[in-house]
């Protein structure tokens, strides 16, 4: 699968390709849509290219995270009003493994992190198989874990990578063997 990434609200500050990309987020960066705080961002960073039909994204994902809400991961985008943002997020002192899947609305999960470091090399890997959506992680080489599936559009879309601060500017990202090709198999689990 090829294709050409394009920037959706590019940072400041960015540098590198799918091999090895950095960057510096700009102030108070988010995406999300209404639920709880009643307001809609969509200025976060994301760097992404098109897909249509099946396909597997993944990226290796370290950031510096110090301030509530700094989060780098994949993001899944079919326009503003649909798309799915997973990977790492800072909370509650905390790093999480954070799902986001947004239909007209975002809904939120989260699953506690008490080992993961700021030094912690976190592998995200999504998934689309027809109209369902597949997250996985893992933390320094760890066995894939899921974290999530989700009903989604199998409409055509952009995958790639995204970075946001929601409460600072600054927060830095860096996003290592960015690769999207085909679907890895519909098995759930692992014998």
């Amino acid at each position: 699968m090829t294709g050409t990434y394009s920037w959706i609200n590019e940072p400041a500050s960015w540098q590198g390709d799918a091999a090895d990309l950095s960057l510096a987020t700009g102030e108070a960066t988010d995406f999300w849509r209404e639920t709880f705080y009643g307001f809609v961002r969509d200025n976060g960073h994301a760097w992404l290219r098109p897909v249509s039909g099946d396909f597997t994204a993944s990226a290796t994902v370290v950031g510096a995270y110090e301030e509530l809400y700094d989060q780098a991961g994949l993001m899944l985008r079919v326009d503003e009003r649909n798309w799915i943002k997973t990977g790492i997020e800072f909370t509650d002192k905390l790093m999480h493994f954070s799902v986001v899947v947004t239909r007209e609305i975002s809904d939120w999960s989260m699953i506690p992190l008490p080992g993961a470091t700021r030094e912690s090399e976190v592998r995200v890997r999504l998934t689309r198989h027809d109209d369902v959506v597949r997250v996985q992680f893992s933390i320094d080489g760890s066995p894939w874990q899921m974290a999530r599936l989700a009903p989604f559009s199998d409409a055509d879309a952009s995958v790639g990578v995204m970075a946001c601060s929601p409460e600072r500017e600054g927060f830095r990202a860096r996003f290592r063997a960015i690769e999207v090709g085909p679907a890895i198999p519909r098995k759930l689990h692992d014998d």
